[in-house]
């Protein structure tokens, strides 16, 4: 197989794993996780800064988020952002720091949650089919061309599909984990 395509093909199946993780990070399952305001954006003096980039985010308790900027100034700033987000969490000021109390989530909640993951997951592998679809194209437009021999289309169409297989498989368990990790009480 061209090397070319086989790296391309591992880079975007890499790529689509790790916004999934991405993405499944910002679901809330009941516990304190700072990547649960990864994806919040401040106007820290009329610029979209990552809320990351501007404070210290640690996790006191299981139940807690405590938010402490590094310009006291940009407090309120923070407070709104995190309202804008609408996380279903209010944010609690005391001058200094926010506090985000993360409220128990309901059985009914953690049934939602898991379809949402599972429809995240399922959306990774159809991008992940996707690709294993261009690389398939690119190789037979390769061996009408030939660049390659039908013994290495072949070959190279089994590594395409083993690629996606096992990235299909890591999908699987990483949705898994997260469930698990929902419906743990």
């Amino acid at each position: 197989m061209s090397i070319d395509a086989q790296e391309l093909l591992t880079e975007k199946i890499s790529k689509s794993l790790s916004v999934l993780k991405e993405e499944l990070n910002t679901v809330r399952a009941g516990r304190a996780n700072p990547a649960l305001l990864d994806r919040i954006m401040v106007n820290y003096y009329g610029t979209p800064t990552p809320l990351k980039n501007i404070s210290n985010v640690s996790v006191p308790d299981p139940r807690t988020l405590m938010i402490s900027p590094f310009d006291p100034k940009s407090i309120s700033e923070i407070e709104k952002a995190i309202n804008i987000a609408n996380l279903g969490i209010n944010p609690a000021n005391d001058g200094k720091a926010i506090r985000l109390a993360i409220p128990q989530v309901t059985e009914e909640r953690r049934k939602e949650l898991t379809k949402l993951v599972r429809k995240m997951g399922e959306d990774c592998k159809v991008a992940v089919r996707n690709e294993r679809r261009t690389a398939n194209e690119e190789l037979k437009k390769m061996e009408k061309a030939t660049e390659i021999t039908e013994d290495d289309l072949k070959n190279d169409l089994d590594d395409v599909q083993k690629k996606a297989d096992k990235a299909i498989k890591d999908i699987d368990d990483i949705v898994a984990a997260k469930e698990k990790e929902i419906l743990e009480v």
